[in-house]
């Protein structure tokens, strides 16, 4: 972490010290005063250009209106159909039992012991000293 928080402060001074001379150059602009505005030549207007009259245009046909029918108030009675009848399903015969298998046998698993055995030969050694 260290030696990136370097690496960024090292990054920042260089691109601080590359931009110095850029500054340098803005500011001396900056003081300078501005050349006179160059003598540009004079435009003429352009004469405007004149569109075409399209003469008498007729007027638009107007749509004539047709006849309406008219709609019956009620609905006929239509006849209902009828729905097919279902076929019945058929039965599924019944297989023979199949012999009975037996299966085999897990071994057991041994059991370690819960505790940590005790081993006396880590005992500290008797005190010579009493407090």
């Amino acid at each position: 972490m260290a030696s990136y928080n370097s690496f960024i402060l090292a990054l920042f001074i260089a691109v601080s010290l590359a931009n110095m001379d850029s500054i340098r150059a803005a500011r001396h602009l900056l003081q300078v005063t501005p050349p006179a505005a160059p003598n540009f030549p004079v435009i003429p207007t352009l004469p405007k250009p004149t569109l075409p009259t399209l003469g008498n245009v007729p007027p638009l046909p107007t749509i004539p209106s047709l006849p309406q029918p008219t709609l019956p108030t009620t609905q006929p009675s239509l006849p209902k159909p009828t729905l097919p009848t279902i076929p019945s399903i058929p039965t599924i015969p019944t297989l023979p039992p199949l012999p009975a298998t037996s299966l085999p046998t897990f071994p057991s698993i041994p059991s370690f012991p819960n505790g940590i055995p005790f081993i006396s030969f880590f005992t500290p050694p008797p005190a010579t000293k009493s407090p």
